[in-house]
C-alpha cells in the first residue's frame, strides 16, 4: 500500500501539471460559467452540459490515458529494474491518471455552479452529474490502460480507443435501434436489454435521464431499462453496472500488464 501510495503522490503530481488537465477544467468551467450563467432554469442548464460531458469526458479520458501509458513506457521499465510489484506499479499509475483528471472536472462544474446555479433544484442533480462523470473517466481510463498493456504499437492502440468511443458514444444506439427494426416481429426486447449492458455511455445517460424523467430523450435504453425495472430500481442497476465496468477493465488490464514483457 505504502508504495502505490508513494507512485500515486508522484504520478499525481506530474499529470496535475499535464496541458490535458488543464484543458479539462477550462473547458468545463468556461461551458459551466455559460451554461450557469446565461441559463436562468438550473435543470436545463446540467441537462445541456450532462449532452456534453457523456460524448467529452470518455474521448479525452480515452486519448489521454492510452498517451500517458505509451509515452510512460521508459518510466514503466526503469521502475520494474526495482523490486516493486507490478500491481502496485500498475495500481499507482492508474490511480495517479484517474484523478486529477476527475479533479480538474468537478472543480470546473461545481465552481460555477456555486456561483450562480440554484441549490435548492440543482444540488442533488449536479452531485449525480459528476458522480456520473467521475465514473466515466475511471471506466475510460481503465479501458485506455487495457488497451495499452494489450497492444504494443502506439498508433493501433489509440484508434482502438477512438474507435471504442464512437462504437460506444455514436454507434451503438444506431446498431440497438437496427436490431429493434428488423427483429420488430420478435420479442427481443430481453436481448436488447442485454445488449445495453455492454455500453457504458448509454446506461449513464440512462441514469442521469431517468431522474428527469424525460421520455422524449430516454433512447431505447433508458426506455428499455424503465420498463423492465422503473425508474428508481433502473438507476440502482445502472450504477451496478458501471461499478462492473470499472472493475473487469482495471482488472483485465493488471493481468495483462503483470504477463507483460517489457
Amino acid at each position: 500500500m505504502k508504495i502505490i501510495l508513494k507512485i500515486l503522490k508522484f504520478e499525481f503530481s506530474n499529470v496535475l501539471r499535464s496541458k490535458w488537465v488543464i484543458f479539462f477544467f477550462t473547458f468545463f468551467f468556461l461551458a459551466s460559467y455559460a451554461l450557469f450563467s446565461f441559463e436562468n432554469n438550473t435543470q436545463k442548464a446540467l441537462l445541456s452540459l450532462f449532452n456534453l460531458t457523456i460524448y467529452l469526458v470518455p474521448l479525452i479520458s480515452l486519448i489521454f490515458g492510452t498517451m500517458y501509458f505509451y509515452n510512460s513506457r521508459e518510466y514503466i521499465e526503469m521502475i520494474l529494474c526495482q523490486p516493486i510489484p507490478r500491481k502496485a506499479l500498475y495500481l499507482g499509475l492508474f490511480l495517479g491518471t484517474t484523478l486529477p483528471l476527475i479533479i480538474s472536472l468537478i472543480t470546473g462544474v461545481l465552481i460555477p455552479f456555486i456561483m450562480f446555479g440554484n441549490f435548492n433544484e440543482g444540488i442533488s442533480l449536479v452531485l449525480l452529474l459528476l458522480l456520473i462523470s467521475s465514473l466515466l473517466t475511471t471506466i475510460s481510463i481503465a479501458i485506455a490502460f487495457l488497451i495499452s498493456t494489450k497492444i504494443t504499437d502506439k498508433v493501433k492502440g489509440l484508434s482502438l480507443s477512438i474507435f471504442f468511443w464512437l462504437l460506444s458514444a455514436i454507434a451503438f444506439d444506431g446498431i440497438l435501434l437496427l436490431i429493434a427494426f428488423v427483429f420488430q416481429d420478435y420479442p427481443v426486447e430481453k436481448f436488447l436489454l442485454a445488449l445495453s449492458i455492454l455500453n457504458p455511455v448509454d446506461l449513464s445517460r440512462t441514469i442521469f435521464i431517468l431522474n428527469f424523467d424525460i421520455s422524449a430523450l430516454m433512447g431505447i435504453t433508458g426506455a428499455l431499462f424503465k420498463k423492465f425495472y422503473g425508474s428508481q430500481l433502473g438507476i440502482i442497476v445502472s450504477f451496478l453496472l458501471l461499478l462492473v465496468w470499472v472493475l473487469l477493465p482495471l482488472l483485465l488490464g493488471l493481468k495483462n500488464f503483470k504477463k507483460k514483457d517489457f
